[in-house]
């Protein structure tokens, strides 16, 4: 890299960061694999007769790997190494609006359905297996998803990333996998969280959440001392913006991303509230329905029932007499 470094990219202008696309083979194999996984459960369950929402398949598909492929191939991954904002957009992506993409998709779900009962079975008891139910319980995933993202920047860990080309893979997925940890347990159709987590509870958690995630982009951008900052000193172009004010561009991407995120993550959780909070009227109706059906037959066969008398017809007192005396006056 040293010898190359006197070789810069042009200036990032918004065609050329639209335009310019590089390959990254394991974000391919990885999109390659989930996506086609998420398709064969799709046309499984539409084989047995069941029906799989599009949009849940859009949301997968165009906000999730579609999250995926712009962070890791586009005019973001080529500039990357030359300026800190684009990684920047880059792991926050990958660390926040993937796992959302992803989670709206509901592949949890979807493989329980399209899976033969046995395989149904194996995944349900994964989903309640205890290392699981530890990683994904709301305060630890939290946690995870914050040390990720300051582990990111506050260590070694990126600099070094920017380096060796393995451990920036890794990174990647490091940071996929962490936002994960606790959008898709949220989002799922399955049991996935403690009886505890409620809709009311998820929409508190995930609004706690949203103020934790804001907190790593507000620190990079407030923070004095630069990140990777030997790096992009030597690889920073001569077009580029002052390296500190290159950092403040990145940490406030972070931050506006994160926002953006946690506003729809938030409405969804409230929308999936208001749909149980519908199921479970409607389960109930129709066992008062069912209750009741027996019960008419017998009030027929016992003839009219007498009408309900005004109370001041009933009751005894001063004020129930002065009501009848005008009545009758009237």
């Amino acid at each position: 890299m040293s010898e190359l470094s006197a070789v810069y990219l042009p200036e990032a202008t918004v065609g050329r960061l639209l335009g310019s696309w590089q390959p990254d083979v394991p974000a391919l194999l990885l999109v390659a694999v989930l996506g086609g996984l998420y398709g064969w459960g799709v046309v499984r369950v539409r084989r047995r007769g069941g029906a799989w929402p599009a949009a849940r398949l859009a949301a997968f598909v165009v906000l999730g790997l579609g999250t995926i492929v712009v962070a890791t191939m586009s005019g973001l991954a080529v500039y990357d190494h030359e300026l800190f904002w684009p990684a920047a957009v880059q792991n926050v992506g990958l660390d926040l609006l993937a796992p959302l993409g992803l989670a709206l998709g509901d592949p949890l779900r979807l493989a329980v359905e399209a899976l033969p009962e046995r395989g149904a079975y194996r995944v349900r008891r994964v989903l309640t297996g205890r290392p699981v139910r530890l990683l994904t319980f709301p305060l630890v995933s939290t946690v995870l998803v914050l040390a990720t993202e300051l582990a990111v920047y506050f260590t070694p860990y990126f600099a070094t990333a920017l380096r060796v080309g393995r451990l920036h893979e890794l990174m990647y997925l490091h940071l996929l996998a962490a936002g994960c940890l606790f959008v898709l347990p949220v989002l799922t159709r399955e049991q996935a969280l403690p009886a505890w987590c409620t809709h009311p509870v998820r929409a508190v958690l995930v609004f706690l959440d949203g103020v934790v995630d804001a907190l790593p982009g507000l620190v990079v951008m407030t923070h004095g001392t630069l990140i990777a900052g030997a790096w992009y000193l030597h690889h920073a172009p001569p077009w580029s913006p002052d390296v500190h004010h290159d950092q403040q561009l990145g940490g406030g991407a972070m931050l506006g991303i994160s926002e953006l995120v946690a506003l729809p993550f938030l409405l969804v959780v409230l929308a999936q509230w208001v749909r149980a909070e519908r199921a479970q009227t409607a389960v109930l109706d129709r066992r008062l329905d069912g209750e009741l059906a027996p019960a008419a037959p017998a009030a027929a066969a016992q003839g009219p029932v007498g009408l309900v008398r005004p109370w001041w017809e009933t009751e005894g007192g001063e004020v129930a007499a002065r009501v009848r005396r005008q009545a009758r006056g009237d």
